[in-house]
C-alpha cells in the first residue's frame, strides 16, 4: 500500500511554515533587535517593486494583503499563545505600504514615511495605543499599524501637497 504524501503530519507542518513565512514576513521579524523596525525595512523593496505596476495594483495588493496578514497574525498568536508576539511583523508590512500609497518613490518619501511611521507604531499615540490594547486576536495585531499607516499617510499627504521635502511635485496647484 503506497503512503499518501499528503498525510495529517505533513500537512500541518506545511502550514505552519506558511503561517510563520507570512506573519514574519520572510523571518524578518525573527531579528533578535528591533524586529518591527526590521520587518518595515524588509518592506521597503515591496513598495519600491510594487510602485511601478501602478497606483490601483499597489493599492489592491495592500487591501487584498489585508485579510492574509489578518489570516496569518491570528493562527501565529495561536500557535503562540501570546497576543501580538514580537515576531509578527506583517502588521508592520501592511502599515508601511499604507503609510506609502500615493506618495512619490523618493529617498525622502520613503526615509519620512519610514520614520514617521515606526514613530507612530513605537510610541502608539491615540488612537493607536487605544485599538492597540482593547482590539483582541489578529485583528488586534493588524489593526493598530493599519491606523499608525492612515495618520502618517495623511500628514504625508499634507507635506507632499504643501513642500518639496519628499521630492519633486507631480501636481502643481498654483499656489
Amino acid at each position: 500500500m503506497t503512503q499518501n504524501k499528503f498525510d495529517s503530519k505533513t500537512e500541518p507542518q506545511k502550514a505552519t511554515r506558511l503561517v510563520t513565512m507570512i506573519a514574519t514576513f520572510f523571518g524578518s521579524g525573527l531579528s533578535p533587535k528591533a524586529p518591527g523596525t526590521m520587518g518595515t525595512l524588509a518592506t521597503v523593496p515591496l513598495v519600491y517593486l510594487l510602485s511601478f505596476l501602478g497606483p490601483y495594483f499597489y493599492m489592491g495588493f495592500t487591501v487584498a494583503l489585508f485579510p492574509v496578514g489578518l489570516w496569518a497574525a491570528e493562527m501565529y498568536e495561536q500557535t503562540k499563545a501570546q497576543h501580538d508576539s514580537r515576531e509578527i511583523v506583517i502588521d508592520e508590512v501592511l502599515g508601511f505600504l499604507i503609510t506609502m500609497t500615493w506618495l512619490p518613490m523618493t529617498w525622502q518619501s520613503m526615509l519620512f514615511g519610514f520614520v514617521l511611521f515606526r514613530m507612530l507604531d513605537i510610541f502608539k499615540p491615540f488612537p493607536i495605543g487605544f485599538i492597540d490594547k482593547k482590539v483582541q486576536g489578529g485583528l488586534g495585531v493588524i489593526a493598530d499599524d493599519v491606523v499608525a499607516g492612515l495618520i502618517a499617510n495623511i500628514a504625508l499627504q499634507v507635506v507632499y501637497s504643501q513642500t518639496n521635502w519628499l521630492g519633486a511635485r507631480l501636481i502643481s496647484t498654483g499656489f
